[in-house]
Order: C-alpha cells, then structure tokens, then sequence
C-alpha cells in the first residue's frame, strides 16, 4: 500500500523542507520495521520547486494471518472467505495509518526543531492514495474530507477496465489537496479516516483507543458534520467506547463555545475524591511494591511463578526495562485467561517478544527457569502443603537460583481486621496455611541460611500498629 505527500515551495522556503518536517533525509531511502511488515520512506523528486514524500508498505501475509486470523472485531473484512487472498497488502486501511504514526510520529505532533516556523505554518500539501476502501462510496470520503479544508478528487475504481458495465468497485483513488492546513494535521486526518473509511481494524480495539482518537482528533473532530460515525467506526463500533469518547467530545464542544478549559466545566467532582473514597485495592498495591523491588534491583529479565490470570506479568509489560517475562502456572485454564488478558495474539512483534507464558510445577526443577535475574512467588506459597514447601524452596533458590527473590504471603494476624472474615477462616478457601510475621521470619531467614541469600522485609499495605501490615513481602539479594 502506498501513500505520496507532495509540497511546493519558493526561494525563501524550499519544497525539500518537507524532509525536515518529515524528519526523513529526501537523499536516502529508509526501512522501518512494523509489526506486519516493512514500512519504506523515499522521495521520488526533492528540489526547492516541489517535493514528494512516498510511504510504501509492504506487508507481512503470513503474519496477519497468524496473528489476525481475520476473526472478531478488527480482523480484515474479506478474511473469513479468503484469508490468504484480500486487499489487505494494497489497499490503505488501519496497516498504512499505523505506519504513518509510527514512522512520522514526530511529524504528527508537530514536532520539528530545526523548522518549527514551517511546522506550526499552513503548507501547500498534495496528498495522493492510489487504493482506498471506501464504505459508503466517493460521497462519504468528500464528506469526511472537504469540512476539514480539503479540495477532495476521489476517483471510483472500476472492478474491471475490460468489462466497464460490472461497474466500479468499492475503491477510490483519492487526491486530497489544500493550501490552509499543517502538515501535522494532514497527518493526523489519514491517521484517523483512512481506518474509518475502510471500517475495519487489523488489532483489538481497546479502551486506549479512545485517547489515541481524541488526541488525532484535537481541533476538527469535536465539530466535524460526520463525528459520530467517525468515532463509532474507528472505535470498531463499541458502543461503551464510542460512547465515552462521544461525552468527552462534547465538553471540548462546550468548552470551545464557552471560550473556556475543558477541566473548568468538568469539575463537578475534585480529582482526589475517588481516590478518598475507594483506597487502591491490596492486589493492585502489592503488585506496586514487587514491580518497586524488582525496579531497585535491577532486575530485567523476570520469572512470575505462579502467575495466575496474568495480572503481575501485564504490569510489569508496562515497564521497558524488563526486556523478558516468563509467567509460569501449572493450570492451563490460568494461562489461556492470561493469554487471552495480555492479548498474546494481537500482540505487537516487539512486545511479544518480551513475554512468554509456560506451564510448569513448582516443586519441580525446571531447566527452563535457570538464569533469571529475578523471580516473583507472589500469594503463592501458602497455597502449598507445608511437606511441599521443601520441594518448592529447593526447585526456586536451589535450582533456578534467580539473583533475587521477592515473596508476598498474607498476614494472618492482620486477619482479625477483617470485618466480613469469621474467626479461624484463612482469606482464600485454597490457603493451607496463613503465616505470622514472625513465622515468616523464621522461615524466609532459614531459606536464606540454607541457599546463601541475604534477606530483608518490607510491609504491604495499611499497616496496623498491633497486628502489623495485611500483606509481608520478603526481598531475597545476594544468591
């Protein structure tokens, strides 16, 4: 698929400065890998009359097979009937508008140190897309264009030029041209109406799309004639999302009539009422504090046994500085849900590469947990039966022998605090045993004797002055 952007200029201010905008030298051709192929970036002419800008986007088949399997929201439209066969190597859709953001990333904020005066200034701009899917016809792509400034040629192709009277195809050859608009906003235009005009997305849609559309969509969205079906389509049509994204279009709507800030008309509720009110559950601190011992000890490649759903290995995703995660987990039906939370298959190449799920007992050894800088057993041991706590101390700081080690266990103590938790009960029906903190002393403080770590403690959570904290987290160093 391919997309050219094509700019004139004078004496004073020469075509070629669309390098500088682009941050793209117009001398060299240039690579970058995307998740579903090879975006190329060169200039088919560059002097200071005009200067054309071609992005050419050769896409990975077998990857968008694999990893889209034209299934479910998002997956390519022809996919069901013929998956190895369809428009999506041609075609512009979502594939060409994520390229466009992540090659001219800077270029789509307006970021530009060496011409910002050019940046922030109109330009004369061409835009030209030979193949573009266009639901709703040549109409529709007028109407999403022209109110945003644009001279708008969008020629119908036919299915076939031998046989004229089987009329045209679902596809226009569309030339967009303008003298009034930045070349960030041009980008940002294609970036959000090139996936609406196909209506179809190569990726899940999530809750994060919303932010991405609206900071596309800053300046013409919130009054575009076409917004709700802007927004409804390259939301995939979730109507939760396109929804919430339609509330928050409609304050920047007041708030541009008003001639006010949107935060100054939502402002019913203070920002740290919330959090007042609804303190940050334990589960979600507890993972702070591990993700917190692994960042100091410099940890980048981790091992979450016993990872459950997943929660602890999305959280640490998040974080670039752990370049490998393993979450292992004996149940398979654990690792499909957190399979299915991290979205292992619609996963970008790079993130993937970072995470891995495997199934595995942890009172055996394992060679494939050997060599980790850090290893988490986060609520886990007490959900094994104290003659199978041996066995897991040896296959985790005998074998594996991670550099550290963090633990969390419950406090039973702490347990008496729990207004809805009858006497006696342990907090999890799986729980064999809860442990006091000077119970877990003894043992993390034996486990480190026996394996040459060092050990140290830190609380998890309120901590109350008699009965301690609700969660002890023990960090091992120094194996």
């Amino acid at each position: 698929m391919f997309v050219t952007i094509s700019t004139t200029g004078t004496a004073g201010n020469p075509a070629t400065d669309l390098g500088y905008l682009l941050h793209k030298h117009p001398g060299r051709t240039q690579a970058f890998s995307t998740s579903y192929g090879t975006a190329h970036v060169f200039y088919p002419e560059a002097d200071a009359e005009r200067c054309t800008a071609a992005l050419l986007l050769e896409t990975d088949t077998v990857a968008l097979v694999r990893r889209g399997k034209g299934k479910g929201r998002g997956g390519a439209p022809d996919a069901a009937l013929a998956q190895y066969v369809n428009d999506r190597p041609y075609a512009a859709s979502s594939l060409l508008a994520v390229a466009l953001g992540n090659v001219f990333s800077s270029a789509l904020r307006g970021v530009c140190a060496a011409r910002p005066e050019r940046a922030a200034a109109p330009l004369p701009l061409r835009i030209e897309v030979p193949a573009l899917p266009a639901r709703g016809g040549a109409s529709l792509v007028r109407g999403l264009f022209a109110p945003l400034g644009w001279t708008v040629t969008a020629d119908p192709v036919p299915l076939d030029t031998a046989f004229p009277e089987w009329g045209d195809s679902r596809y226009v050859r569309l030339v967009l041209e303008s003298d009034r608009l930045t070349l960030a906003e041009a980008l940002r235009h294609l970036y959000v109406l090139l996936p609406v005009l196909d209506d179809a997305k190569h990726y899940w849609v999530s809750a994060d799309e919303v932010d991405k559309l609206l900071r596309a969509g800053e300046g013409w969205l919130a009054g575009h004639p076409e917004q709700h079906l802007i927004t409804s389509r390259y939301l995939a049509r979730r109507r939760s999302l396109t929804r919430r994204a339609g509330e928050r279009l409609e304050l920047v709507r007041l708030a541009e009539a008003d001639d006010s800030a949107v935060e100054d008309l939502d402002n019913a509720v203070a920002e740290d009422t919330e959090a007042e009110e609804r303190p940050a559950p334990l589960a979600v601190r507890r993972r702070e504090a591990i993700t917190a011992a692994l960042r100091a000890s410099g940890a980048a490649r981790v091992l979450d046994l016993g990872c459950g759903q997943g929660q602890l290995v999305q959280e640490l995703l998040t974080d670039v500085r752990f370049t490998e995660i393993v979450g292992v987990d004996v149940s398979v039906r654990a690792l499909t849900v957190a399979a299915r939370r991290l979205r292992l298959d619609r996963m970008g190449e790079r993130q993937a590469a970072r995470v891995r799920l495997v199934q595995g007992s942890l009172t055996y050894t394992d060679k494939r947990l050997k060599g980790y800088d850090a290893a988490v057993l986060s609520e886990v041991v007490e959900h094994l039966d104290p003659p199978r706590l041996p066995a897991l101390e040896y296959a985790v700081f005998g074998h594996a022998r991670p550099r550290t080690v963090v633990v969390t266990t419950p406090n039973v103590e702490y347990n008496v605090r729990w207004e809805t938790l009858p006497a006696g009960h342990a907090r999890h029906g799986d729980h064999r045993f809860e442990w006091t903190r000077e119970e877990f002393r003894r043992w993390a403080a034996a486990v480190a004797r026996r394996h040459g770590y060092d050990v140290g403690f830190t609380p998890v959570g309120d901590e109350d002055p008699e009965v301690g904290p609700l969660t002890y987290q023990l960090a091992d160093v120094g194996a």
